[in-house]
């Protein structure tokens, strides 16, 4: 089935993206993350360093990127009746119907997964044998080709949702601190749509439509992956004008004055506490993210590969869950070369 454009985006879209590339403003994750560099700059007797919005996250590729073309299937009532040994009119009446036509991408997911099953599972009975030969041929033909879409229906159903969609959305801010639980809230949803997918052609499995939407709406209340990315960005780029200060003074052999105290060679316990919680926070939600994407049946779309590689991979360099880690570690062994030169 073909997933129509959508629409071109409304002004205030446009603002809030507008919003979105300025900067992250003073929320708290930003506060947290100036006071240290302050605190910083003041040990050290040195100016703070000028603080730089880091960049927005990447966007989430578009629909004719990210999505599968399913070709629509075209069978005639007489032709579809006389399979009515399968029970497939009624599903496909509700298909066609003004509601059908505009269910949610779950819905229609749901609905190719029951189509499947009963084509498939009409097969393996006695029905064909009953059938004549264009029509034998017919239930083969529809049962194959219903095979061959299903896992690529399941793609979709996830991509074209708006609560995914939403989820990578660059109208966002930083996680605060304060939120870090949100994850726990919504692994469970990433845990129920990996399991649809994985046992999508498993017929002892019952997928549930209440539970499903359920676990969409979770996704729904925060666009948390976007929040996460831009979280790990902010702390990176403030570490990493911090680790600018420390090497000004290392480059200097400037210590802090006697009164000031012995320049600590870790970062305030506060500071280490919540970057531990956030690391380990968006480790657990991109871990789930690359569980889900690696149970589709179907090799993903390019355009998402390359999304996924960029900003999702916990090992890729560059990419911010490393980068941050990297610039942890970057920032650590400069503040302990400098209290041990400053000893």
């Amino acid at each position: 089935m073909r997933i129509p454009r959508p629409d071109r985006p409304s002004l205030g879209a446009l603002l809030i993206g507008l919003v979105a590339l300025a900067g992250c403003g003073e929320g708290p994750a930003e506060t947290r993350l100036a006071d240290y560099q302050r605190g910083l700059a003041e040990s050290l007797d040195l100016p703070p360093p000028e603080r730089t919005a880091p960049d927005n996250i990447g966007d989430f590729p578009g629909p004719e990127a990210r999505l599968f073309e399913i070709p629509e299937t075209r069978e005639g009532m007489l032709d579809v009746f006389a399979l009515r040994g399968c029970h497939i009119a009624n599903l496909i009446a509700e298909r066609n119907n003004q509601l059908g036509k505009v269910a949610a991408p779950s819905q229609r997911w749901l609905y190719e997964l029951a189509l499947w099953r009963r084509l498939s599972g009409c097969w393996n009975t006695e029905v064909p044998q009953t059938l004549g030969d264009d029509h034998r041929a017919r239930l083969e033909r529809l049962t194959r080709l219903k095979t061959g879409q299903l896992p690529r229906a399941s793609w979709n159903a996830l991509f074209a949702s708006e609560e995914w969609i939403d989820s990578f959305s660059r109208a966002s801010s930083p996680l605060p601190p304060e939120s870090l639980d949100e994850v726990d809230a919504q692994l469970p949803a990433l845990a129920y749509l990996r399991e649809t997918t994985l046992h999508q052609f498993d017929r002892d499995w019952v997928p549930d439509s209440a539970t499903l939407e359920g676990h969409l709406k979770t996704l729904r209340d925060r666009p948390l992956t976007a929040e996460l990315l831009r979280a790990l960005m902010l702390a990176e780029r403030r570490l990493t004008e911090g680790s600018d200060l420390l090497e000004t003074a290392l480059a200097d052999d400037h210590c802090p004055a006697p009164a000031a105290g012995a320049f600590e060679a870790s970062m305030p316990r506060s500071l280490t506490s919540w970057l531990d919680s956030l690391t380990q926070a968006s480790r657990h939600w991109l871990t789930a993210i690359q569980s889900l994407l690696e149970a589709q049946k179907v090799a993903p779309r390019p355009a998402i590969e390359r999304y996924r590689e960029r900003w999702l991979s916990r090992e890729t360099p560059g990419a911010p869950w490393p980068a941050l880690q990297a610039a942890r570690r970057h920032h650590q062994a400069l503040r302990a070369e400098l209290a041990r030169r400053c000893r």
